[in-house]
């Protein structure tokens, strides 16, 4: 089998077989394969496109290029949830302490952030002491005693993946769904889990900016699911603004924990129950609209907050923080970016609220990059509001002031204000199951 008869095969719009899919991701591993034959493959499926099948083919390759997770010692039912990426979405944080506060067992590994969105590892790393790297037998004794724990994503797991992203950075190649699909679902079918929710993000903060788009890609990535045996579903979850009033490390942990005593902000509160509900009922606590009763409920008495605190014990971090999230580590600035203008928040560009939280500090543009944990931002007024001229838009907190002007400059370009009220939009647009 040779590489030139592949890339010609998928060149003239051929499709692929399984092994030579597998021989593909063979040589991607083991560094037999040049890059730029790699590239000329990964340039001819973006032109030509792939099928289900050959892009449930690509997914395994992946998934069976690295190491894979064994949680048959994890007793009970295992569910995970996975985010496409957005800006303010630290669902997780709330998420998965609902599920598990009732018995559902949530092994989850979860990235670090690069570009304009967050990563759940960075925002857990603001916790004082708190480890992200747990040994698997640590990882599993976790889970099978408190129902919960998260961890970074281990660089055994789907190596293949890791080579395919970096040439498909460079050969503006990203944005093709079956190369999408097989990278997220690759990792995460990597995992040993029984059922897995998607929040597949749409709108200007997410990488598919349309509805029809991510609906696409959530059907693809649910069928291959499927193909694994897993139970699936996926959820089509508004991005065309921030998510909660928070972005930024130590400020999403303050505001999750706030949601898990109740006080979290409307959008961000009701998100987080629609996807909770669907990790339940994957798991057999009933229909979704019951297992949305019982994560209510996990808020209300308090059992959500107190798995939370749990968690972060077990994983070495400081749980003091959890009950007095005043504590947290804050910023030695602030800067308050004021209205010249009255009249309604209209369309904003949430990507480019992510760009204006990474000018302060809070992300990173490449992976070595340092996060300043408590720099970020904090919305005072969101798309439909009203505001008055000189009211504060938005509070910047970065250990940089000279950050301060650039990060204001990104927020007024991206923010318009309109003389009448927009239309309300739906926080999840569908449902793929």
């Amino acid at each position: 089998m040779r590489m030139y008869d592949i890339i010609k095969k998928k060149r003239d719009g051929g499709e692929l077989s399984a092994e030579e899919i597998n021989f593909f991701i063979r040589g991607v591993t083991d560094g037999s394969i040049p890059d730029y034959q790699i590239s000329a493959l990964l340039m001819a499926v973006y032109f030509r496109d792939m099928t289900v099948r050959e892009t449930s083919d690509l997914t395994f390759a992946i998934r069976d290029s690295g190491a894979r997770l064994d949680f048959s010692a994890i007793h009970g039912v295992r569910v995970d949830k996975h985010s496409t990426g957005g800006v303010g979405d630290k669902t997780s944080l709330v998420v998965a302490p609902i599920v598990a506060s009732f018995g559902v067992k949530v092994a989850k590994m979860s990235g670090r952030g690069l570009g304009h969105t967050g990563g759940t590892v960075d925002k857990l790393e603001s916790i004082p002491g708190f480890r992200t790297t747990l040994s698997e037998e640590d990882f599993i004794r976790q889970v099978n005693e408190i129902g919960l724990a998260i961890v970074g994503q281990s660089k055994q797991f789907a190596p293949a993946d890791k080579k395919l992203y970096a040439l498909r950075d460079v050969t503006a190649t990203v944005d093709s769904m079956p190369l999408i699909a097989s990278s997220i679902m690759g990792k995460k079918l990597a995992a040993d889990d029984d059922c897995i929710v998607l929040d597949v993000k749409t709108g200007s903060g997410s990488f598919m900016k349309s509805v029809e788009d991510s609906k696409k890609l959530a059907g693809l990535m649910v069928d291959i699911g499927k193909r694994a045996g897993k139970k699936m579903v996926a959820l089509i979850t508004n991005m065309d603004r921030p998510l909660g009033h928070a972005i930024g490390n130590a400020l999403e942990v303050v505001e999750a924990v706030e949601t898990l005593r109740g006080n979290g902000p409307e959008d961000f509160t009701g998100v987080c129950l629609t996807l909770a509900s669907y990790m339940l009922s994957l798991a057999g606590m009933g229909t979704p609209d019951e297992a949305r009763t019982l994560a209510q409920r996990a808020i209300e008495d308090g059992s959500a907050l107190e798995k939370l605190k749990q968690t972060v014990a077990a994983q070495g971090g400081d749980a003091n923080c959890i009950a007095h999230p005043e504590t947290f580590q804050k910023a030695k600035y602030a800067h308050a970016v004021v209205s010249g203008e009255e009249g309604y928040i209209g369309k904003v560009n949430t990507e480019a609220y992510g760009l204006a939280a990474l000018a302060l500090g809070a992300g990173r543009n490449r992976v070595e990059d340092a996060i300043d944990p408590g720099a970020g931002i904090l919305l005072e007024k969101k798309t439909g509001d009203f505001v008055r001229k000189g009211e504060t838009l938005a509070t910047l907190y970065s250990d940089r002031p000279a950050t301060f002007a650039e990060a204001e400059k990104i927020l007024r370009a991206a923010t318009t204000i309109e003389a009448t009220m927009p239309e309300d939009e739906p926080l999840v647009y569908d449902i793929i199951a």
